[in-house]
């Protein structure tokens, strides 16, 4: 399964931006989507993630600024982040697993990344 990310850019402290992250593939059904994210120089970290049946867990540094949702008609998964910090700073990661046909294997995929600058 391959996933494609986008909405990444600049953007102003205060700003707002909206990822996006597409599954692409023989899916068959979806656990849990999420995203993650890396800072230079520190180790890829949990933002969100959501399950097949809605239910959202958030990062502390994020909760109440970043909403995480999807669409499983579309096998996409979004992340509206608000009031970004220049501490957001990271290539953010999305992240789906879950099982393909034809045989129910298990998959488990990230995506290749997108760049959130927030500038101060």
């Amino acid at each position: 399964v391959q996933l494609q990310a986008s909405g990444g850019g600049l953007v102003q402290s205060g700003g707002s931006l909206r990822l996006s992250c597409a599954a692409d593939g023989p899916i068959f059904s979806i656990n849990a989507m999420g995203w993650y994210r890396q800072a230079p120089g520190k180790q890829r970290e949990l933002v969100a993630t959501i399950t097949s049946d809605g239910f959202t867990n958030y990062a502390d540094f994020v909760r109440g600024r970043f909403t995480i949702s999807r669409d499983l008609a579309k096998n996409t998964v979004y992340l509206q982040m608000n009031s970004l910090r220049p501490e957001d700073t990271a290539v953010y990661y999305c992240n789906v697993d879950g099982h393909i046909y034809p045989k129910y294997r298990a998959f488990d995929s990230w995506g290749q990344g997108t760049l959130v600058t927030v500038s101060s």
